[in-house]
């Protein structure tokens, strides 16, 4: 154990940083014996600085603040056996930026994709968030998403204390995922050692202004955390809360998309149709979260912890939808008089326009509860174990109700309406109009379909889809672990872990329609709202109003989609599912600690196997009329994993990584909702179907890291990150052949006496991969470690880059969701004697990113780079002073007003340009 002693006296810079090196697992403690790797949820702590300078020797430098949390990276990243970056509160209560996301964002080869302007979803070396797993206190998550990929502002920053992102797996890591592991940790009462009583706030103001009537330009937050030991510190509590009131504003153009068009006999793109909306959002989100935690003895530590997060996302939408260039519902051009370069008509006009106005409203509610039970055996002989029970569940109700209005009914026969003459001019910032019709004006537009989209004489004036999501996990866990004095081997630890999921949608939709058969009706004056303004498009005032207020007043009325009863129709059935996971997890694992002349030699060498036993519920659609049916799979994983960490005395470290990673697939691609026939075409005729793929099998990975890393005094570190994946098994949309004996008869089977059971299904498949490859530089300096007249100045970040070649069903190259090639990040620093400022920013190049498309299907789009530019100001009063334990900040986010831009096939090509403004928070924080 010589060399845990060392690390322990070599780190003690302060009790902060020796509480970081029990967050690395390298100091034995009745909380932390299973070693670096994370184990179990019980392994974490607090990692707080020590702000009382009475409780320090005099020769000891107490740390804290953002510099304090630097320090704590560095030292999760020195003394863990895996490749892994961390991000620790500043203070209780106190992440280094707004949000986990934003934070996490920060680390060497991660970064987030922004939604309404917000960093809610992580991308890890290139890979999206399908492709890695997020963890709190080291159990698996129910999601807000559709997915597995957990929407991080779930989250409040102020209930967090840690978070640790795994690069390299081990065989005790459950729930994996392929490119990483995000484990978000809370506070642990009795490794706190103190109590602690702190409160919170801060105001927010976006720039761009309340876009939206009943919308605001101003919100706030506020949090409190308190934290205590009783009896003799046998016992301790630890209670966090949160709650968010804030405004979130978006300027958007949309494009339906580019038809190709001739323009003097050269091939040109011209935009198709425009869907653009000027959104306002209210977050309003309440995080509680509780800790409970008795040590009868020494040895027995049992811990109680819970977490509940109320989520309600509300958003106004308020926009034009336009058909333009598909020549659709009647739209037409003359191309002699359209202006083009490269490629593209930058400029025109079109005649005959029949625009709907949209009042959109899409509104998320979410209830995410999760909490567990932990009992930790720390035996004086050598022996440890632990077991842990952990329970998750959300529920989430996302409403997308539309309404629509325009200028008159354009049904089957009527033709009414006026038509507007619309000029164009089409840029790298999408188009701007300029209509001739005046759409703000209420004695014109009337509640309608001014497109015919109800496809009769009956007019849709509107849609409503409510999605319904309930998720529920639990997980029991085991583990024994027997150290060794002495000798290579340190100690053996094996264990056991049984999780139960399901997830299952329930689509509650319906025609928005007029009361009495009617076609049009005025907008009564009473719920006419302040006109939105489109102006950024050309399109100048729209009328406004909330259709959820029409509806209570009966003004527009709910219809379900057929007569036999609500949610009937083939098409809203075919988008419910159950899916349920049942995954039993056995892993041995053997660490190793072995002395060596020049410095010593860490690490752990283990196997993981998984049986994973998954069915899916869901409806197909023979002649006899919908079904339902439940399908499933049962198989094995078996994921070896080593990791080695060379630790000379001269503060090189050199670290090499080894294992067979998977991810098991998105939970709505395994779904059973089969829709199938008979195709004529062929002799004989076949089975053709579509839907989920309730047999598919994760995403498998071969992969090796290589790191190499300097420390520089306690604070300091360059690493270069090398990585190669070998991705065995993807999964991409294709056509393979399917086995549908089990399946009542297609209609029209009758005219087919020899038609074949076996037919073709279109729907997610296992494929061959491919290799992903890239390096990471990461650099953490503070510039006192190089001479004291830079004392508090410094800077962080990294660099990565990764290419990838992933290939489809049909072996053709194509991209991975989240991929970008480079991805670079870095802050500068200064702090001293209370005063700290920093400047943040962060690169990403062109990816696929996620949009919400029809009916909140996802929808992905090439996403162009982008750089976010953030800073901070602030002040901690200082020991002595009247204000002690008092912190002042004033942040300002997107400061250059970075938009969120996608294309369709060019460049030039702007499908989504997304304006959010900037942010200015100012808050404190005071803690007693």
């Amino acid at each position: 154990m010589a060399f845990r002693e060392t690390l322990r006296s070599g780190i003690s810079i302060s009790a902060f940083t020796a509480t970081l090196a029990l967050a690395g697992g390298l100091i034995p403690a009745a909380a932390m014996a299973q070693g670096s790797q994370q184990t179990t949820p019980e392994q974490v702590d607090e990692g707080q600085p020590v702000t009382d300078p009475d409780a320090a020797d005099d020769d000891v430098i107490v740390v804290t603040g953002f510099r304090a949390s630097l320090e704590s990276a560095v030292a999760e990243k020195k003394l863990s056996d895996q490749i892994v970056e961390s991000v620790t509160a500043e203070d209780i209560g106190k992440l280094p930026d707004a949000s986990i996301g934003e934070s996490i964002a920060r680390l060497p080869g991660l970064t987030a994709q922004r939604l309404n302007g917000r960093a809610n979803v992580v991308a890890i070396r290139g890979f999206g968030p399908d492709f890695s797993q997020t963890l709190l206190n080291g159990r698996e998550q129910t999601t807000t998403s559709d997915n597995r990929s957990v929407e991080l502002d779930q989250y409040p920053s102020e209930i967090v204390n840690q978070v640790v992102v795994y690069k390299s797996p081990t065989a005790s890591l459950v729930g994996q995922g392929l490119v990483g592991t995000i484990d978000i940790r809370t506070i642990r009462p009795l490794e706190t050692g103190e109590r602690i009583i702190a409160v919170g706030a801060r105001g927010s103001w976006a720039d761009i202004g309340a876009l939206n009537a009943g919308s605001k330009e101003f919100g706030y937050r506020v949090n409190g955390t308190f934290v205590d030991q009783f009896a003799d510190d046998t016992l301790g509590i630890s209670l966090a809360a949160s709650y968010v009131d804030e405004p979130y504003q978006l300027q958007e153009f949309n494009a339906w998309g580019y038809a190709g068009t001739q323009v003097n006999g050269q091939d040109a793109a011209l935009i198709g149709g425009s869907k653009s909306y000027v959104t306002s959002t209210r977050l309003k989100r309440l995080g509680v979260n509780g800790t409970l935690q008795w040590q009868p003895m020494p040895q027995l530590t049992f811990t109680v912890d819970g977490f509940y997060s109320n989520f309600d996302d509300d958003q106004t939408k308020r926009g034009i939808e336009l058909p333009l260039g598909f020549g659709a519902f009647g739209t037409t051009f003359n191309p002699a008089n359209f202006t083009v370069e490269d490629g593209l008509v930058t400029s025109g006009q079109f005649d005959n326009v029949r625009g709907v106005i949209r009042n959109d409203v899409f509104q998320r509610k979410a209830d995410l509860y999760s909490g567990g039970f932990n009992a930790l055996w720390d035996g004086d002989d050598g022996w440890t174990a632990f077991f842990d029970f952990g329970y998750s569940r959300t529920d989430r109700n996302e409403l997308s109700l539309e309404s629509y209005s325009g200028t008159g009914f354009n049904g089957p026969s009527t033709g009414r309406g006026s038509a507007a003459t619309i000029g164009f001019t089409s840029g790298d910032e999408g188009t701007v109009f300029d209509p001739s019709l005046d759409y703000s004006d209420p004695a014109r537009i009337f509640l309608t379909d001014p497109l015919g989209w109800g496809g009769g004489a009956i007019p849709q004036a509107g849609y409503s889809n409510n999605r319904i999501i309930e998720d529920e996990l639990f997980q029991f866990r085991g583990e024994v672990e027997k150290e060794f004095d002495g000798g290579f081997l340190r100690s053996v630890q094996f264990g056991m872990n049984y999780t139960t999921r399901e997830k299952s949608l329930t689509p509650d939709e319906a025609f928005v329609r007029l009361p009495n058969g009617a076609t049009e009706v005025a907008i009564p004056s009473q719920f006419l709202l302040r006109a939105t303004d489109l102006t950024y498009l050309g399109l100048g005032p729209i009328v406004s109003y909330d259709p959820r207020e029409l509806i209570a007043a009966g003004v527009l009325v709910l219809e379900p989609r057929v007569a036999t009863g609500p949610n009937a129709a083939n098409d809203v059935l075919s988008k419910s599912y159950t899916v349920n996971e049942d995954l039993m997890t056995l892993y041995l694992q053997a660490n190793i600690e072995q002395e060596l002349a020049s410095g010593v030699l860490t690490g752990n060498v283990g196997v993981q196997g998984i049986n994973t036993v998954q069915n899916s519920t869901g409806f197909i659609f023979p002649a006899a009329g919908p079904q339902r049916l439940t399908l499933g799979d049962d198989y094995w994983d078996v994921l070896p994993s080593a990791n080695l960490s060379l630790r000379l005395n001269s503060d090189w470290v050199f670290r090499v990584a080894a294992a067979r990673e998977i991810m098991r697939p998105r939970l709505d691609d395994t779904r059973l909702s089969i829709g199938y026939g008979i195709d004529t075409s062929v002799p004989g005729g076949i089975i053709r179907g579509g839907g989920g793929n309730p047999y598919l099998r994760p995403y498998r990975a071969n992969a090796v890291d290589f790191n190499i890393e300097k420390y520089f005094g306690l604070g300091g570190v360059v690493a270069l990150q090398l990585f190669y994946k070998d991705i065995k098994s993807y999964v991409f949309n294709g056509r393979f052949e399917f086995d549908y004996s089990s399946f009542p008869p297609p209609p029209g089977s009758a005219a087919y006496p020899n038609l074949s059971p076996i037919g073709t299904l279109d729907a997610p498949i296992n494929t061959g991969g491919g290799d992903l490859y890239g390096a990471e530089l990461a650099v953490t300096l503070p510039f006192d470690t190089f001479t004291e007249a830079l004392e508090g100045f410094g800077i962080t970040g990294g660099a990565s880059y990764t290419k990838t070649k992933i290939e489809d069903a049909d072996g053709n190259e194509t991209q991975i969701p989240g991929y970008s090639k480079w991805v670079v990040n870095g802050t500068a620093y200064y702090e001293n004697a209370g005063f700290n400022t920093r400047v943040s920013a962060r690169y990403r190049s062109t990816f696929l990113g996620d949009f919400t498309g029809f009916g909140g299907s996802p929808v992905r789009r090439t996403a162009l780079a982008e750089t976010i530019i953030d800073a901070q100001i602030g002040y901690d009063f200082q020991d002595g002073s009247a204000l002690e334990g008092l912190s002042v900040y004033l942040q300002g986010q997107n400061l250059t007003d970075q938009p969120f831009v996608s294309t369709g096939a060019e460049r030039n090509q702007v499908v989504d340009y997304q304006l959010y403004g900037r942010r200015f928070l100012a808050g404190f924080t005071y803690k007693f």
